[in-house]
């Protein structure tokens, strides 16, 4: 709470709904690979009952939902501007409105380098794993109790720059044949590459080049025109991924349980500057992994 100083009411109002007045961006590159979920308790389980059984002609078959869960558990992030009371008295605040009304979009860039780190990090479980227990990039994915119990994989080790379209099919060419818990194909249409600002040209001429770029020969390009891409720093320079990005799930998400809001705004004249007033914005939500069926990485 404020101790002294002077702050103007427009200030004020501007800190208390500038959330409100920054609108959340929709092409954010995150949301390609990650769905956003609201929350409603302090933690949450997230039930998905797995694929649909293939229709029978035995009138008295009864076939089982194999029910996958995960608890997630949101976490606090904070963002705190400041201005010095002579700023205000000087009049010099027009850059901390422009920030209250960047607020929305600070976080979301936050939740979007989070997004990208965890994914980059997935063939490990420092973040985590994904709904099956396992690292969401694994050579060793089984549903427990499903009833298609052979071991599937979705991680390569095949260079994006080095015969970049052979290794790109190979890698595409095995997710497009992942089944579900019941042995049924996803049939899942694989059309975002994610990289590294070092592989764009190569993900360029994957995703619309015409001709295969890595031969002589000017085969065609079955890719072109059919796979977009984003580049993402986050990643790693030889990593690479390829998603379902246009399916109703995504294969990570965002468990949010507040979006972001004034949390407190205080002055302390011991700051120097004529003292200083603090805007204290806080935040819950959680990245975490998803189902690893709707993602390959092709390379770490």
């Amino acid at each position: 709470m404020a101790t002294g100083g002077s702050l103007p009411k427009h200030l004020e109002v501007a800190a208390r709904t500038g959330v409100l007045g920054s609108p959340a961006r929709d092409d954010m590159p995150y949301l390609r690979v990650a769905d956003e979920i609201d929350l409603t308790a302090k933690s949450t389980t997230l039930v998905d009952l797995g694929g649909m059984p293939a229709p029978s002609r035995n009138a008295k078959q009864v076939d089982t939902l194999i029910e996958k869960s995960k608890t997630v558990t949101p976490e606090d992030w904070y963002l705190t501007l400041h201005i010095s009371q002579n700023a205000i008295d000087d009049d010099q605040t027009g850059t901390l409105e422009r920030n209250f009304q960047n607020l929305t979009p600070a976080f979301q860039r936050h939740i979007d380098a989070r997004v990208f780190t965890l994914l980059d990090a997935a063939d490990g479980t420092t973040y985590g794993t994904g709904v099956d227990g396992l690292a969401l990039f694994s050579g060793s994915h089984i549903y427990t109790g499903a009833a298609y119990q052979t071991v599937q994989d979705n991680v390569s080790a095949l260079s994006l720059s080095v015969a970049g379209l052979a290794n790109f099919n190979t890698v595409w060419t095995a997710a497009s044949q992942h089944r579900d818990d019941q042995g049924n194909y996803y049939g899942y249409v694989f059309n975002l590459l994610v990289v590294n600002p070092v592989l764009n040209v190569d993900a360029a001429n994957i995703t619309g080049n015409p001709q295969d770029y890595s031969t002589g020969n000017r085969a065609n390009n079955p890719y072109s025109g059919k796979i977009d891409y984003i580049v993402k720093p986050q990643m790693n320079t030889t990593a690479w991924v390829i998603v379902a990005s246009s399916e109703q799930t995504k294969p990570m998400f965002v468990a949010i349980r507040k979006r972001p809001a004034l949390n407190d705004m205080w002055f302390n004249a011991q700051d120097g500057d004529g003292g200083m007033w603090y805007f204290q914005y806080h935040g819950r939500y959680v990245v975490d992994y998803g189902d690893w069926a709707l993602i390959a990485m092709g390379n770490t």
